[in-house]
């Protein structure tokens, strides 16, 4: 079980997604209202808190979030009470302090001691760069990277986004993708305990404590993959990746009274490269389809190599570019499962699960 000790700061106010996230990864969750942490936000929001009848499970971790000044203080000298103060005093580890501090504050000289004290004594501090307190997200990834998850010790690379190749100095032919279910697949990953690179093209949000590679066309996307999949476990190639590009690429603007006729050449097939270097990797492809997704996917499971290959029909409204749903195939050799409609995050962990199953039957083959 995880104790949660929520303090009285703003940042309380993203305590109720931590307790969603950790309940909603399977662990049982008791969550502690600081004094005058109601003045912020209210039992209530506190609802998925899942804690044993008995009250006997035995303690995971202890997460302090948000932690004030006094908090972070009292744990550094032992002076704290209470249950959460109790377990952290006792040696509860793995310990999270999530500090809520203005700008003034984190950087008071004492305060400094006090968070250097806490990471002397095994306790991990999780501050945002900038002076801002860490994301939900941050802290949920942190925490269950620490007690471990079925993808603990392994290396999964993410693409995700959409391709964009140049035809002048300001035109590109590219697609719809918008990176929402290549950042779900990457941040359902980490949460399981993997260790996760994203290779983003054209995504506007950056995924947190993920490493972070940003690409506009194919070719540099061809680069980062081929280069990080030689020390990967898992490929996942979510993004949509161009079939086509120019011919040539244009160094300036093409006026409307020159006209313009484009000459289309294939790209890389950057699945197929990566299968020939990389025999032995675990790969996912996807197949975006207009109508029934399974032929597709079967076909390209066997043209391609790849363990398995998600598909999805975007002719229907409301799932697939750009959407926060999504509805797909899990098409592996031997079989094929639908995923329901549902949110993308949702639909990555049915992905992942798939990938931790088929990795699991390798193992024991």
């Amino acid at each position: 079980m995880i104790l949660l000790s929520v303090g009285p700061a703003p940042g309380a106010l993203s305590a109720p997604e931590i307790l969603h996230e950790l309940t909603r990864a399977g662990h049982n969750v008791e969550v502690i209202l600081e004094p005058e942490t109601t003045n912020f936000i209210g039992p209530a929001a506190f609802a998925d808190a899942n804690v044993p009848s008995d009250g006997r499970e035995s303690l995971d971790s202890i997460i302090f979030a948000p932690a004030m000044a006094g908090t972070i203080a009292r744990l550094a000298h032992g002076l704290t009470t209470g249950k959460a103060g109790d377990a952290y005093a006792g040696g509860l580890r793995p310990a999270y302090v999530v500090p809520d501090l203005d700008s003034a504050t984190a950087r008071h000289p004492a305060v400094l001691q006090n968070l250097a004290l806490l990471r002397a004594d095994g306790c991990k501090v999780l501050e945002a760069t900038g002076g801002k307190i860490a994301s939900a997200g941050e802290v949920v990834a942190e925490v269950l990277s620490g007690l471990g998850g079925p993808l603990t010790g392994l290396r999964v690379v993410v693409t995700a986004g959409g391709t964009r190749e140049p035809i002048d100095s300001v035109r590109f032919v590219g697609n719809r993708s918008s990176g929402k279910m290549g950042l779900a697949v990457a941040r359902e990953a980490r949460r399981l305990g993997a260790e996760v690179a994203v290779v983003a093209a054209n995504v506007e949000r950056e995924e947190p404590d993920v490493e972070w590679y940003p690409v506009e066309t194919v070719d540099e996307m061809s680069r980062s993959v081929m280069r990080l999949a030689a020390d990967a476990d898992v490929l996942i190639m979510a993004a949509a990746v161009s079939d086509f590009k120019p011919a040539t690429a244009l160094k300036a603007k093409v006026r409307r009274s020159e006209g313009l006729t484009v000459e289309f050449v294939a790209t890389e097939d950057i699945l197929a490269a990566v299968r020939e270097r990389n025999p032995d990797l675990f790969m996912v492809g996807f197949a975006a389809t207009h109508g029934d997704p399974v032929p597709d996917a079967r076909e390209k499971l066997s043209k391609k190599g790849v363990n398995l290959v998600v598909g999805n029909d975007i002719s229907r409204t409301g799932i697939g570019f750009g959407a926060e749903e999504n509805e797909v195939y899990v098409v592996s050799r031997d079989d094929e499962r639908l995923v329901p409609r549902a949110s993308k995050i949702e639909v990555a962990r049915d992905i992942l699960d798939a990938v931790i199953a088929d990795l699991k039957r390798e193992r024991q083959d």
